[in-house]
């Protein structure tokens, strides 16, 4: 359970850092080929790790179902993400995906009989405010009602159910096979989906370019989204796949703090208190288990 815990908070920390570095590299690479570094990064590091695991999937179709549904819904619902924020406003977009929370929760309680104690349920609440007001530079973003038509809001609306359900197959996935096996092979499913689009564009010449133009992103993004989705497994193999994600969802709150400390944004009053509001929930989330 202790374990569970604080493969929650590492998965937290390394998506924190991991999609600081995310903006940079969609900035430098584009959505796709950013999407393709991560996924074969994490498809050739984690292959000699579950050799055995991936020859025992040709008897067991389900599984094989199963972890084929999860890569496919990933590459979905990342291109989605991606599409609302080149489209939209980040400050609008940005409360609309973490939406995903409640999604999961919702998934987790009806499919997978996941059920919060009442303490545990206000207290996912209160991350998920916490969230939505650590990411809201203005409170007119949070007038959901009139802003439907913002451009990419529908995007984001439509990645934040999918990202949901890419959360929950995910655990789903970690429970019924292992952790590195759900990475490995879903990392390797959208990676081929990303290779064949980007062969379509043309742009397959680009791969190594990328790569050799800005090293740094390149090994940071692959490192810390990665290292993120397999904190996130562990997790959610160890403990309650709707606890797990309410502590890593809290990455959000963590991002906020990065551009404040390393982009000298400037936050107003709402904005910390949403930090302090997630920050304080997922610990006291975490001493309920």
């Amino acid at each position: 359970m202790t374990l569970g815990i604080l493969f929650a908070f590492l998965a937290l920390l390394s998506w924190g850092i991991g999609d600081f570095f995310v903006q940079r590299a969609a900035r430098a690479f584009g959505d796709l080929r950013t999407l393709f570094y991560i996924g074969a990064t994490g498809a050739v590091v984690l292959f000699p790790f579950v050799t055995d695991e991936f020859f025992s999937l040709a008897g067991n179709p389900l599984h094989f179902l199963l972890l084929t549904l999860t890569g496919v819904v990933i590459f979905a619902a990342a291109m989605l993400d991606f599409e609302a924020l080149r489209r939209g406003k980040i400050a609008v977009i940005e409360p609309i995906l973490g939406l995903e929370l409640p999604v999961v929760i919702a998934l987790t309680a009806i499919f997978w009989g996941e059920h919060l104690s009442l303490p545990q349920g206000l207290l996912a609440g209160t991350t998920f405010v916490g969230i939505v007001l650590a990411v809201t530079k203005h409170h007119t973003h949070l007038h959901y009602h009139t802003r439907i038509f913002e451009r990419g809001v529908v995007f984001a609306l439509a990645g934040s159910i999918l990202m949901g359900l890419v959360n929950f197959l995910v655990g789903a996935s970690a429970q019924e096979t292992s952790p590195l096996l759900t990475i490995w092979f879903t990392n390797t499913l959208f990676t081929a989906l990303c290779l064949i689009f980007i062969a379509v564009r043309s742009e397959l010449p680009g791969l190594l370019t990328g790569i050799i133009r800005h090293p740094s992103i390149f090994i940071a993004v692959s490192i810390f989204d990665n290292a993120a989705w397999l904190f996130y497994a562990l997790a959610t193999s160890l403990i309650a796949i709707s606890i797990a994600t309410t502590i890593s969802e809290s990455y959000i709150a963590l991002a906020v703090l990065l551009g404040l400390f390393v982009n000298r944004e400037k936050l107003k009053y709402h904005q910390f208190v949403g930090v302090g509001v997630a920050i304080l929930s997922i610990i006291l989330l975490a001493a309920t288990l």
